[in-house]
């Protein structure tokens, strides 16, 4: 669908990549299951591993929600490692988030060691002083920050990469299409870890990157190929299948985490309450100028390692999970993967419960 049409989130969400209805096709589009293909036009699919018409469906839909061209990764960091590859020489300057997604930092300074890479770690609230990009290639900004919630202007600091002949890219897993544009307020990539709440089930590894610059996505596509980086077409179909809902998902999400943040704030056993969408919260300001709508993941601590294992223990609709943004509500303590925080740190990621039964069950977990 065109983006100039106007239509909403939810009707985007629906429709997108779904092209012109033709009579006696099915309704949806179905997954193509395909190594080779018939060779004759050499403008059509050829092999498996270099196109899928159902890749482009999906990348049509959410290039479309994110203002750019999309290629799709089979996870979200196949994604980030696939633009790192691309877009980074031996030697360059990259700076990288200090408190964003761990297994990002380890990447860096474990797969791509040979490259000799000037790497900055820089926590997402700065500072972010202008010298800090000279020499630098590419930023990689995670806003809000996983598991943390800082939130930093992409649109100040994608001047100052720009200023200094940098690339910004931005994970925006956290936000989704439908929460943040990067891409509408400077940034050169959105990058997304697309199993989180896009496809939204828990149930599909999936990943994307988004440009409006077609020779960086060509050079993407290309790397995409050659490495054989390359999303299956049943996981590609059922993520297609789950962005219809995307829409409806992030709003019952949202209202879920908004009822849980105010039944917590006062709670004796929760400190650290973070979420972009309350009004107190440090990152409230910022987020309401670049943000289009708030998300289900909120922050906060218990007192230990052991009495986030007791609220789990008693929780009878919240499980552990290492995820987010699914239709069910869960908690990750995320010291134990290995972030620098409290041992009692606790990513909550809201789901579709009923608000009401997921509120009680809570408190009653807490208590």
């Amino acid at each position: 669908m065109d983006e100039g049409t106007g239509y909403g989130d939810g009707t985007r969400c629906v429709h997108g990549g779904h092209g012109e209805p033709e009579p006696g096709a099915p309704l949806a589009p179905g997954p193509v299951f395909a190594a080779p293909y018939h060779l004759g036009d050499p403008a059509a699919d050829f092999y498996g591993r270099a196109g899928n018409p159902t890749w482009r469906a999906l990348e049509s839909a959410i290039g479309e929600l994110d203002g750019g061209e999309c290629v799709l990764l089979p996870s979200g960091m196949a994604a980030i490692s696939t633009v790192l590859r691309a877009v980074l020489r031996a030697g360059d300057g990259l700076l990288v988030p200090s408190d964003g997604y761990y297994a990002t930092r380890q990447f860096v300074h474990e797969e791509l060691a040979e490259l000799s890479l000037r790497v900055q770690e820089i926590p997402t609230t700065g500072p972010w002083p202008p010298e800090l990009f000279d020499g630098v290639r590419l930023v990689l900004l995670e806003t809000p920050s996983n598991p943390g919630l800082d939130v930093c202007d992409i649109a100040a600091l994608a001047r100052l990469a720009h200023r200094a002949g940098a690339l910004l890219a931005v994970d925006n897993t956290t936000a989704t299409p439908l929460g943040q544009r990067p891409l509408e307020l400077g940034a050169d990539l959105a990058i997304a870890s697309d199993t989180k709440a896009l496809t939204g089930h828990s149930d599909v590894l999936l990943g994307h990157v988004s440009t409006a610059d077609g020779e960086l996505a060509a050079r993407l596509r290309r790397a995409r190929t050659l490495s054989g980086s390359i999303p299956g077409p049943f996981e590609t179909w059922l993520a297609h299948r789950s962005l219809g809902t995307l829409d409806l998902r992030l709003a019952r999400q949202a209202s879920n985490a908004a009822a849980l943040v105010a039944a917590l704030r006062e709670h004796p056993a929760v400190r650290g309450l973070r979420w972009p969408g309350m009004p107190e919260d440090p990152a409230h300001e910022l987020a309401s100028a670049q943000m289009r709508r708030w998300g289900g993941v909120f922050r906060f601590e218990l007192a230990d390692a052991a009495a986030v294992a007791e609220f789990v223990r008693r929780s009878e609709l919240v499980v552990a999970a290492t995820s987010f943004g699914g239709l069910h509500s869960t908690v990750d303590r995320r010291a134990q993967w290995g972030d620098p925080v409290a041992p009692g740190f606790v990513r909550f990621s809201a789901g579709c419960e009923d608000p009401d039964d997921l509120v009680a069950d809570v408190l009653a977990a807490l208590s």
